[in-house]
């Protein structure tokens, strides 16, 4: 499976708008009995071909201090992502695609969002419909064997608005993002949190340049 990662879904979904211009009347972007097929094709579409990026993995303490510091370069081109993570001795880092990152909450599906071109999905029948910052959404549930990920799609636009995993019905990890910027003509999320239940600390994920 070709690597895709959350950055460039963000950026190019239409997240900040739930709606397009039509003849001076705003239209649904995904009509309204979307099926669970649809909205996942969707959100798996907004990905750009090619994307560059730039920025820091920051491990804070419930308090808000800085434990570990990192800077990262992204990069999609021609279906193919790399990413490289650097200490501040600008060293490269081993980021293995199981594990976090040197005891961060930061993981590889983090950056890929592998989950959302798992095959096994369907609509959260427990939970058929939340709002996000504002914007309504469908919980899907994503499943590869023994993996659950439960991902929060704006129902309107098809973009991905937050993202939870699971272990034996309990949540385990959460990601979400908190600021939005505009990078040249795209806006995308520029600061993103991941938190793991119960450790005591987040990991903010920084997007500094864009192109």
């Amino acid at each position: 499976m070709t690597c895709r990662f959350f950055f460039a879904l963000l950026a190019s979904a239409a997240c900040i708008s739930a709606a397009v211009a039509d003849g001076g009347k705003e239209r649904p972007v995904i009509p309204e009995n979307v099926t669970a097929a649809e909205l996942v094709e969707t959100c798996r579409r907004s990905i750009p071909a090619d994307v560059e990026i730039e920025g820091r993995i920051i491990l804070r303490s419930r308090r808000g201090m800085v434990q570990a510091e990192y800077s990262y370069r992204m990069s999609r081109k021609n279906s193919e992502t790399e990413l490289s993570v650097y200490g501040k001795d600008g060293k490269k880092i081993d980021f293995p695609r199981e594990g976090r990152l040197l005891g961060t909450d930061v993981t590889w599906s983090d950056i890929t969002l592998d989950y959302l071109w798992w095959d096994d999905f369907s609509f959260d029948s427990e939970r058929e419909s939340e709002s996000v910052h504002g914007q309504k959404c469908r919980v899907v549930q994503m499943r590869s064997g023994k993996r659950l990920v439960r991902v929060w799609i704006d129902r309107k636009t098809g973009a991905l608005m937050q993202a939870e995993e699971f272990s034996g019905g309990k949540s385990v990890r959460r990601l979400w993002g908190t600021r939005i910027k505009k990078f040249g003509d795209r806006w995308a999320p520029n600061v993103l949190e991941v938190e793991t239940t119960g450790s005591g600390h987040r990991t903010k994920i920084t997007v500094e340049k864009l192109k």
